[in-house]
């Protein structure tokens, strides 16, 4: 009888350590108060309006929000980056409420989310995210400093140059359709009869073929896939710990156990992307697709999105900053339109922003009453943004403003993070720190 209660007796003891374990770290967030200054409230306003403008493209704006709070507000690097998961998310939900029920007239008045392309892209994104943050831990700060000055700089041409042609042939289609307009009146003025027939506007084919998993009525089957996807990422996050290598159980910090639950992030993205593009292959819509050609062009079509989700979040693991900025020039580039863009982008990063929240929350953080309102701040700027440039969008038909707002954001992240990072590389030099490659842990 007693050896049978042993494994009882172990479990109970083992959930009382853990429950005293999360106990003691809100305890301690809690313990720990912010102080409320006039560089604070200035940084407030400051991220106010940085997710103002971040919300209208899509992406979280962590690239702004790091260097204002560190700057600004002289916040450690730790508390800004806790800081900043809690705000992007708040910012993202924003966004997705909004996205979720606005339609767009040019796509047939169809939701503005794209559900295929974030089921395609969310497993590699994690998976990316996980293994840029070990090589962030490696790699010295200068190299991470000028890959990420190099690339965000190639992206922002790359974005604004997009931007500069949605723009010219947003200005043809008005000039267009002014004409039109006119020629109508003068056909019906001058009663020559007959219909008017409107031409071929060469509707491009989307990436993802045709669109049909974009109605009004809300995915709940692929939204369920999502929260798995979520649930089973966020569950090795905690069991292998953060980057403090703090967890829910006692571990050692790059042992073998890390190691192994880390590795298990590689199959699962893998069967994760796999299920879907099955899920995708048999889904009855896709079926009515006709002509080798199209199928083949959709099958090489599908994987395009995970290796760029995979590349975005390994490059924003090792930047520190979320996958949201560096995806949304790469929708761009592939022929993605600027509305469906800044919608995806935004659901993708609820998910990994929340992630991010949730860990630096169940795993110890200070400030937590700071940080909700400093997302609170977000949430609002967040609508705000979103608003006024649906608003414009409708009013002049610039859809264009989506890819300048990206363009924006890119451009001061690039600056401001990049004069972060070179200051962190001179003290760090002038302390007379190592400069070459560390281990990842």
């Amino acid at each position: 009888m007693p050896n049978k209660m042993n494994p009882i007796l172990e479990t109970l003891l083992t959930s009382n350590i853990t429950h005293q374990w999360i106990q003691n770290h809100f305890k301690q967030s809690k313990e720990t108060h912010l102080e409320i200054t006039s560089k604070v409230l200035i940084s407030g306003v400051l991220c106010f309006l940085s997710a103002s403008i971040s919300s209208a493209g899509g992406i979280g704006g962590g690239g702004l929000f790091i260097p204002i709070l560190s700057i600004v507000a002289g916040f450690d690097l730790k508390t800004a980056s806790s800081f900043s998961a809690f705000m992007v998310t708040g910012g993202s939900i924003a966004s997705v409420l909004c996205n979720m029920f606005i339609t767009s007239p040019k796509h047939s008045h169809k939701v503005l989310i794209n559900y295929d392309i974030a089921l395609l892209s969310e497993p590699c994104m994690l998976l990316g995210v996980s293994i840029g943050v070990i090589c962030n831990g490696a790699f010295p700060e200068w190299l991470i400093t000028i890959m990420f000055a190099v690339f965000l700089a190639w992206s922002t041409f790359k974005t604004c140059k997009s931007g500069v042609i949605y723009w010219k042939s947003e200005s043809e289609e008005a000039l267009r359709n002014e004409f039109e307009k006119l020629e109508n009146e003068v056909v019906r003025n001058g009663n020559f009869g007959g219909d008017v027939v409107e031409g071929d506007e060469g509707i491009k084919e989307p990436l993802l073929g045709e669109e049909k998993g974009r109605e009004l009525r809300f995915p709940w089957m692929k939204f369920g896939m999502l929260v798995i996807i979520w649930f089973s990422f966020f569950f090795i996050y905690l069991l292998r710990g953060n980057r403090d290598r703090k967890s829910i159980i006692p571990i050692e910090p790059c042992g073998v156990g890390y190691w192994i639950l880390s590795s298990f992030q590689i199959p699962l993205a893998i069967i994760f992307t796999v299920w879907i593009l099955l899920c995708k292959h048999t889904n009855p819509d896709e079926s009515k697709q006709t002509g080798a050609h199209a199928k083949a062009g959709w099958q090489s079509n599908k994987l395009l999105f995970p290796v760029m989700a995979f590349l975005a979040g390994m490059l924003g693991g090792v930047f520190g900053i979320g996958g949201g900025m560096l995806i949304s020039p790469l929708l761009l580039q592939v022929g993605i339109p600027p509305e469906v863009t800044a919608a995806t982008c935004s659901f993708m990063v609820f998910f990994s922003s929340s992630m991010s929240a949730f860990q630096y929350l169940l795993l110890g953080m200070g400030h937590i009453e700071a940080a909700l309102i400093f997302s609170c701040l977000c949430f609002i700027g967040s609508l705000i943004g979103l608003m006024v440039v649906h608003r414009a969008i409708e009013k002049y038909g610039r859809a264009s403003l989506i890819v300048f707002s990206v363009g924006t954001v890119m451009a001061l992240s690039t600056v401001l993070l990049t004069s972060f990072g070179a200051m962190g590389v001179w003290e760090d030099y002038a302390a007379g720190q190592y400069m070459g490659f560390k281990l990842p842990c």
